[in-house]
């Protein structure tokens, strides 16, 4: 299996915390955002992180791998069987992709990744989000966390859609008060800590310098 994508992407990093956490032994071909690279157009013709290859089937998108892969090996899945518990999992998913990559997204673009690219930085949209957006959003993960996992009693997909954006926060020197969201940054650190994500944060402090 191939993952196509730069590993500073959330997306990117959360397909290949799930390979590592099932056990899937993958290939990370580090392919910025719309590169014009043929083996990752062939997987993700819009340029989209990430991109993904297994054997001659190419598909992309974060989730629709995920669910792919939880098809293909179902033993020991991160998606629960429960129906209840599969929504809200599901639910995590899409908000950790969306609204938090949304809100967090902003500040890291705009600080980290637009010098990357060679694109035009906004720097208030930057501090809009970290002073408006991002709160509230951080707030709901607070409010979410009552145990060690957002989703029953063991690890899910949602606790590594929910994670996986967090890193690009401190990467981007994003200022938060951890203090008002306690659960939260215990939460990140637990999950941040584990064998999955070691490897992953790693590369991306040796490339950010850090």
């Amino acid at each position: 299996m191939i993952i196509y994508g730069a590993s500073l992407s959330p997306f990117v990093r959360k397909v290949a915390a799930y390979a590592n956490e099932r056990g899937l032994a993958f290939e990370h071909r580090q392919v910025p955002p719309g590169a014009d690279h043929a083996e990752f157009r062939a997987a993700s013709p819009f340029g989209k992180v990430p991109g993904f290859a297994d054997g001659d089937y190419r598909l992309s998108d974060s989730s629709a791998i995920i669910h792919y892969l939880e098809a293909k090996y179902p033993e020991n899945p991160l998606l629960p069987a429960d129906a209840e518990a599969r929504g809200r999992a599901v639910w995590y998913d899409e908000f950790g992709d969306t609204i938090l990559v949304g809100a967090a997204g902003a500040i890291f673009f705009n600080r980290v990744a637009a010098k990357l690219l060679g694109a035009e930085p906004d720097l208030a949209a930057a501090d809009r989000a970290e002073a408006e957006t991002l709160p509230p959003v951080l707030a709901y993960i607070e409010e979410q966390i009552t145990g060690d996992y957002l989703v029953g009693d063991t690890l899910t997909l949602a606790d590594l859609a929910v994670v996986s954006p967090l890193p690009n926060l401190d990467y981007a020197q994003a200022k938060i008060d951890w203090a008002a969201y306690p659960k939260l940054k215990a939460y990140k650190d637990r999950i941040l800590g584990r064998e999955s994500f070691a490897a992953l944060l790693a590369a991306d402090r040796a490339f950010m310098g850090g």
